[in-house]
C-alpha cells in the first residue's frame, strides 16, 4: 500500500504522524511511504532519518496526498487539506468533526473518504490512541498552570504549587476522572498541591481514590458542588470528555465570576468545544487571556509542547492499526476489531457516527463492512 505522510502546519502543530521506527515498520513488509520534506523537523526527526527508515521524501503536501491511498495525519483537517483529499482515499488523524465545519464533513461524504478518528477507536472500554496524547495533556495541564500561578506571568496568584512549611499549597481542582483527571492528579501531588477531583462517576471516583491512597478528595459533580470547587480552586482543570461529541459546559460564566483573582483554569477539553464557558480557543504562541480576573489556557493541540515525546507516543499507539489495514485490507481490518471500527466516521458516502450525523443533520447509516476474503 501507498502511505503517506504530509507536514502538519495547523495550529502551530510540532507532531508528526509516525516517527521512523513506525516507517520502518510498515517499508520492512514492502509498503511504500512518502513523507513530506520536513515534515519531522518539529519534532526533532531529519529528512535523513526518515529516508533510512525506508520513507519516499516528497517537497509538496499535495504530491503527498495525490501519490497515497492512505493518508496520516496529527491534526484535525483544514478546509484546504480536505480540497487535496482523493476519492475513495483512507485517512487517519484525529478528527474533531462535532466541532468542525461542515465543509469538511461534506468533502468526505462527497469524496466516499473513509475517514479515521484517533479520538474515537476503542479497545477494552478504553480509547487507546486517544489515551496517549491525554495522558500528555493532563501532565502538561499542571506544568502549564504552575507556570500562569507565578506573579509575573499575566498577574497570577503568586502562589507556590506546592507550599513551605507554614503555607499552604495551591488547590487545584480538577473536573473530570478520567485519563487526563488521573495523570494531572498525579502530577499535582508530586509537586505537593492539594488536590481535589470532581467526576459524576462514583465508580470513577473510588478507582482515582484507592490508585491515590486517600491522599486526594473526590467530590460527586453537580451544579452544586462545581460551584464551590471552582471558588475554592487556585488551579481548575475541565477534563471532560463525551466521546465524539462536544464537551457541554460543566463552568459556567458565574462560577468563573466568583473565582480567585489570577486563579487558572486550564481546559483540556477545548479540543472537543471545551468544558468551561469561558473558554475559547487560544494557541501555542499566544496561550493565554484573562476573564474576570481569572487567567484560561485553552490551547487544543497541548501534547505539541512536547512533540517528539507525543509523536514517539501517537506512533506507539497507532502503528498497529495502520500495520492492520495494510496487511489485510481495510475491510477485513475492520471486521476483525469491532473496537478499530468504532473509529470510522465517513464510509463510503456516508457518516457512520450518529453523534457527527447528529451536529451536521447528514444522513447517518451503520457501518456495514463485507470481507474481502
Amino acid at each position: 500500500m501507498r502511505i503517506g505522510i504530509p507536514k502538519e502546519n495547523h495550529n502551530e502543530e510540532r507532531r508528526v504522524a509516525l516517527t521512523p521506527a513506525g516507517i520502518d515498520s510498515l517499508t520492512r513488509l514492502g509498503h511504500t511511504v512518502f513523507i513530506e520534506a520536513e515534515a519531522g523537523f518539529g519534532s526533532n526527526f531529519s529528512d535523513e532519518d526518515f529516508i533510512k527508515a525506508g520513507a519516499t521524501i516528497v517537497f509538496s503536501r499535495e504530491e503527498v496526498i495525490k501519490l497515497s491511498e492512505m493518508v496520516i495525519k496529527v491534526a484535525p483537517l483544514t478546509e484546504k487539506e480536505v480540497e487535496m483529499l482523493q476519492e475513495n482515499q483512507i485517512l487517519f488523524s484525529f478528527l474533531h468533526l462535532a466541532v468542525g465545519k461542515k465543509k469538511i464533513i461534506s468533502e468526505l461524504l462527497n469524496k466516499k473518504i473513509t475517514a479515521i478518528g484517533y479520538e474515537l477507536i476503542e479497545k477494552n472500554g478504553n480509547l487507546p490512541v486517544l489515551n496517549s496524547m491525554s495522558e500528555i495533556a493532563g501532565q502538561l495541564s499542571i506544568q502549564v498552570a504552575e507556570r500562569y500561578l507565578e506573579s509575573f506571568n499575566k498577574g497570577g496568584r503568586g502562589i507556590l504549587l506546592g507550599g513551605i512549611p507554614g503555607v499552604a499549597p495551591a488547590a487545584v481542582v480538577i473536573i473530570g476522572a478520567g485519563v487526563v483527571g488521573t495523570t494531572a492528579v498525579r502530577a499535582a501531588l508530586g509537586r505537593g498541591a492539594q488536590v481535589i477531583v470532581l467526576d459524576k462517576d462514583l465508580l470513577r471516583l473510588r478507582r482515582i481514590e484507592s490508585e491515590f491512597k486517600n491522599r486526594i478528595t473526590t467530590v460527586m459533580a453537580n451544579p452544586y458542588t462545581v460551584s464551590r470547587g471552582a471558588k475554592f480552586a487556585d488551579v481548575l482543570i475541565g477534563s471532560v470528555l463525551i466521546k465524539g461529541e462536544k464537551a457541554p459546559h460543566i463552568v459556567t460564566e458565574e462560577m468563573v465570576k466568583q473565582m480567585k483573582k489570577g486563579a487558572v483554569i486550564v481546559d483540556v477539553s477545548i479540543d472537543q468545544g471545551g468544558c468551561i464557558e469561558t473558554s475559547r480557543l487560544t494557541s501555542i504562541s499566544d496561550p493565554v487571556y484573562i476573564k474576570h480576573d481569572v487567567i484560561h489556557y485553552c490551547v487544543p493541540n497541548m501534547p505539541s509542547l512536547v512533540s517528539r515525546t507525543a509523536s514517539y507516543g501517537l506512533n506507539n499507539a497507532s502503528i498497529n492499526y495502520i500495520l492492520n489495514i495494510v496487511e489485510n485490507g481495510l475491510a477485513d481490518a475492520l471486521i476483525g476489531d469491532p473496537g478499530f471500527a468504532k473509529g470510522v466516521c465517513t464510509y463510503q458516502g456516508f457518516c457512520s457516527n450518529e453523534a457527527i450525523s447528529n451536529v451536521f443533520k447528514v444522513e447517518f447509516r451503520r457501518l456495514r463492512i463485507f470481507s474481502t476474503n
